[in-house]
């Protein structure tokens, strides 16, 4: 800032701009208003201008003018509108109204505003991580829900800071990564009115409007939420973790033709958005929110580009996981494209090269990519290990050689296109849907807090509710779910590829049934400390059976499972069972049971043995004999609260040849020298 600050803003049918310059945030007026010269300020589409001696933490908007022509071009050029700056790293929502960006006439007292800040962050040698996705352990988390809750017990709840406080719990886990919901800052006004009248709002974040900012309400000083940022990024690092952003791309705060006008739409609406072939004052919409970012125009891919790079290098984030991808892969016609200019920059980007790349490959239109995203780099959420393994455990037969699939590392769906395991984040639950303890409980979405006659959220649940929906004094059936719960995590943990943990899962967080609480933010959605102490029997079982995965390599291959020995090896990579030895239920439409022989990877690596029974009747497995070894339990999910024995606390089955698995369980052999 020493002399001034350089300003530059996008309008390619503006024909004149303004600066306005706001004192502070809760300026009503401007200060200053600086009307730029297009002979002087103005070149190509970009205006620009240098204003000397400007004080540290002014805050500013735009304004264009020009001719809308809504039909023709799209311009939705508005001079009445103050525009926030899409480049701005600070902002403040502190004034603002959606309603009043929506409607006609001058909306400057309540527009989002950028800020003039000094950026001199001592980053103290920190750098990014990077930890590969095949060792990784991945855990969602909502930046705010994660330590709103009073029984969080941190000096700032609700932010960064909060979390900060929280790593020492997340190192214990046994994670490697979180990925946060979205910070950068987005409108919490972004609901329907129907359930912003019942005093809701967007909570989860995926309303972007500012992709260069972090959201200044998960800041204890929202003119401070870059640094808070930074100072929960340096910590992460120093306790091993990295951290991925989910990043929403495919469309913005603005919505559609009725939404507000924040930036974009008054800026460069025919760039930066698709627009309807013959009437361009239409948008067309793939993503279910109004309006899609037209992500494949040159200056739209690299102002997508430039965003992640800033995050990259300035922020010093590990990763990105795309909401909604697959919009990303649309050209400008709305077409799919398999050489996506902005996925294949992301891809071969030298400076991302390191960036963890996840995307959610599907749209809202219909687009369904997972195992096809473009590229090769690229990981995918895959939605179809989440449906099998579901379906597996609640009991649905027949699945047995899918199920051998997915927890292969969906081989099917990668290793033809030379793709890897670690393309595959395996995962049963995410914020989007049913907690892991709802996914047991409840056979049906209860969404009727969000005030949209419970229509909203998915009604292919794949639940089951162990005999009673919703709460229970029944022991047998809690018994049952806690049991499930078991079952669901330690499968998770067993498959090849990247497991993807729900925040809140670890301590069997109840929603109470609601599937879609993009707008609760309250205790339905808030992390609930208290539940450490209540449910400690699940998060003790979580952490024991992340510690077995992590303490066995075999289990996070980088190359797919062949069936022969490798490596030294003198056991087949794996072998597949049912009952009998070498001898699964591929073809039998009634089989609910599979069992593995994994060899160890490295030297000194045990072997395991897994067996699963997901039958409501008890099942005995032969086990496989391996000269000079026995067998030692590590693992079962049927006991009160679990089972899972360190190795230095295994004694070898005094029945070696056989073992009998209950009623949907799951069950662990490791190796030892007899």
């Amino acid at each position: 800032m020493d002399g001034g600050v350089n300003f530059c803003v996008l309008s390619r049918y503006a024909e004149r701009m303004q600066l306005l310059l706001f004192e502070c945030e809760e300026s009503p007026d401007p200060y200053e208003v600086i009307r730029l010269d297009p002979r002087v300020n103005r070149t190509f589409f970009f205006w620009h201008i240098f204003v000397e001696n400007l004080p540290e933490g002014t805050f500013y908007n735009w304004r264009a003018d020009g001719r809308a022509d809504l039909r023709r071009t799209g311009s939705r050029l508005d001079v009445e509108k103050a525009l926030l700056d899409p480049w701005a790293t600070t902002i403040s929502d502190r004034l603002w109204d959606r309603a009043a960006a929506s409607r006609p006439g001058d909306n400057v007292e309540t527009a989002i505003r950028g800020q003039v800040l000094r950026d001199d962050y001592d980053w103290e040698d920190d750098k990014p991580l990077f930890i590969p996705l095949s060792q990784a352990v991945i855990y969602e988390m909502h930046v705010g829900g994660f330590t709103r809750h009073p029984s969080s017990g941190v000096a700032h709840p609700g932010t960064f800071a909060g979390i900060v406080e929280k790593i020492p719990y997340l190192k214990e886990l046994g994670i490697t990564h979180v990925e946060l919901m979205p910070v950068m800052a987005f409108d919490a006004q972004d609901v329907p009115p129907k359930t912003a009248g019942l005093g809701l709002e967007n909570y989860w974040g995926y309303s972007t409007h500012s992709f260069f900012a972090p959201h200044p309400g998960f800041a204890v000083s929202a003119g401070q939420a870059r640094d808070e940022f930074r100072d929960m990024i340096k910590a992460f690092h120093r306790a091993g973790i990295g951290v991925i952003l989910d990043v929403v791309f495919n469309h913005t705060a603005e919505g559609g033709a009725g939404g507000p006008v924040i930036s974009f739409k008054a800026l460069g609406n025919e760039i930066f958005y698709h627009l309807d072939f013959e009437d361009r004052s239409k948008y067309r919409d793939y993503t279910g929110c109004g309006n899609t970012m037209n992500c494949n125009h040159p200056l739209v891919t690299r102002f997508l580009i430039d965003a992640l790079l800033y995050w990259v290098r300035r922020m010093h984030v590990d990763g990105f996981r795309f909401d909604l991808a697959s919009a990303l892969a649309r050209g400008e016609d709305g077409n799919p494209q398999y050489h996506a200019p902005v996925l294949w920059a992301i891809e071969l980007s030298p400076s991302l090269n390191r960036a963890h790349i996840i995307a959610e490959a599907w749209d809202a239109a219909g687009l369904y990519q997972v195992g096809d995203f473009p590229g090769y780099r690229w990981s995918e959420w895959n939605g179809r290990y989440r449906d099998v393994i579901r379906g597996f455990v609640r009991g649905d037969p027949g699945l047995v050689s899918e199920v051998a699939t997915r927890l292969a590392g969906s081989s099917d769906m990668y290793e033809g296109r030379g793709r890897l395991p670690m393309n595959s984040i395996n995962f049963v639950t995410c914020h989007d849907g049913f907690t892991l303890c709802d996914l047991v409980s409840y056979d049906h979405k209860h969404n009727e807090a969000n005030g949209e006659d419970n229509r909203d959220g998915h009604d292919h649940n794949l639940s089951w509710n162990c005999g009673c929906e919703g709460p229970t004094d029944d022991a047998e059936i809690q018994r049952l779910r806690r049991r499930q719960a078991r079952n669901f995590i330690s499968i998770l943990m067993l498959s090849q590829g990247v497991p993807m943990l729900l925040s809140g899962d670890e301590v069997f967080r109840t929603k109470r049934g609601n599937n879609n609480t993009y707008c609760q933010n309250n205790e339905l959605s808030w992390f609930d400390w208290g539940l450490v102490d209540s449910n400690r029997d699940v998060l003790e079982f979580v952490r024991a059976v992340i510690a077995l995965r992590r303490r066995h390599p075999a289990l996070m291959r980088d190359r797919f499972l062949t069936g022969k020995p490798e490596y030294g090896q003198t056991l087949p990579d794996i072998t597949w069972h049912g009952t009998r030895l070498d001898k699964p239920d591929w073809d039998d439409p009634t089989s609910r049971v599979l069992a593995f022989t994994l060899a160890g990877k490295i030297e000194d690596e045990p072997p395991l043995h897994v067996m699963f029974n997901m039958d409501s009747v008890v099942h005995d497995f032969e086990l496989p004999v391996i000269a000079g070894r026995g067998w030692c339990l590590a693992v079962d999910t049927q006991p009160e609260g679990g089972l899972v024995v360190p190795p230095e606390a295994q004694h070898p089955l005094s029945q070696p040849e056989r073992f009998a698995v209950g009623a949907h369980g799951v069950v662990v052999l490791e190796s030892r020298p007899a």
